[in-house]
């Protein structure tokens, strides 16, 4: 899910992407898996301030699957990548850059 410039804020469609997800996160078919929640940024910024803000972009979704959804919180964990791993590296300072992804690390 993508972000504004400079945000850590939910868009207002990401909610029912987030709602969607928080049911295969909650069904049998994802059974005890954990998940880990990566935040990241564009290139634009310090590579400090773009940490913090991954950080925050991954943590408001985290947070939103929890108190929301009600994810159980011992299944998530969050991290921040920074502007490290671009999606469009063509163009490190695109909007797609900015986004959190989900990924499935195993029980």
């Amino acid at each position: 899910m993508a972000f504004e410039y400079d945000s850590a804020r939910l868009r207002p469609e990401a909610h029912g992407l987030l709602d969607s997800i928080s049911r295969v996160l909650k069904s049998n078919e994802a059974g005890l898996s954990r998940f880990v929640i990566e935040g990241h940024t564009d290139s634009r910024g310090n590579s400090s301030y773009n940490q913090k803000l991954s950080e925050r972009r991954a943590q408001s979704v985290a947070e939103y699957l929890v108190t929301v959804r009600g994810v159980a919180p011992d299944r998530l964990t969050w991290v921040g990548r920074g502007k490290t791993q671009p999606l469009n590296p063509a163009d490190p300072a695109a909007p797609e850059n900015r986004r959190v992804t989900i990924v499935n690390i195993g029980s």
